[in-house]
């Protein structure tokens, strides 16, 4: 079976739900199905993340969510930036197609949501910020290559923020973002979940 929420086109029986959200003190429309992640509410660790991303500290640019599913963090980031566009990107079809969906249910217009396995699309090399809550179930590998590919997209002074639980590797993801980066921070503990940050410096360039 190919029904796991990162794959390209999930084989699922189809069962659409829409139901409310409330972020930002703002409640969003989400419509979700079968083959994606977290279809029911909007997960602890994607909660937790927007909780602690500080977006007026960037420096000038857009945003990229790696990995968006359904879309609720690239659509709360655009809801919370008016001024940025959020670049919205999964190898996922069905859940990029349920992106589209929520973006206009919720009346956003500064998204971009196209097909990207990891980077390979991703052809912006001046982002702000990117953020993920990357999918742990598609192996360390798919994960590794989601933090070590940030760098070369980013702005000096641009961020990648990622989620993680402890029990899920986010010891060794702040290894691997240290190495990239030369600094990670744990921005905040949760329930098990980590929020890893790190700034791309200038001698980082390349």
């Amino acid at each position: 079976m190919t029904n796991y929420y990162y794959t390209h086109n999930p084989d699922i029986v189809h069962a659409e739900k829409q139901w409310n959200f409330e972020i930002f003190d703002h409640q969003f429309k989400f419509t979700t199905d079968n083959g994606v992640f977290s279809k029911r509410t909007v997960d602890y660790g994607s909660r937790t993340l927007l909780s602690a991303f500080e977006p007026t500290d960037l420096p000038t640019g857009n945003i990229l969510d790696l990995g968006t599913g359904y879309g609720p963090i690239g659509l709360a980031l655009a809801y919370q930036s008016p001024q940025r566009t959020v670049d919205m990107v999964d190898v996922n079809e069905l859940a990029l197609s349920l992106a589209r969906q929520n973006a206009t249910l919720n009346q956003l217009t500064n998204v971009n949501v196209f097909t990207s396995d990891c980077y390979e699309q991703v052809t912006t090399t001046d982002y702000a910020a990117i953020v993920t809550n990357p999918p742990v179930r598609a192996g360390k590998t798919v994960v590794a290559a989601m933090l070590t590919g940030a760098l070369p997209h980013l702005v000096t002074g641009g961020t990648l923020t990622v989620v993680l639980q402890k029990k899920q590797g986010a010891p060794s993801a702040k290894k691997i973002m240290t190495a990239t980066f030369g600094n990670c921070t744990i921005i905040k503990k949760d329930k098990g979940y980590y929020i890893l940050q790190s700034v791309k410096e200038g001698s980082l360039d390349r």
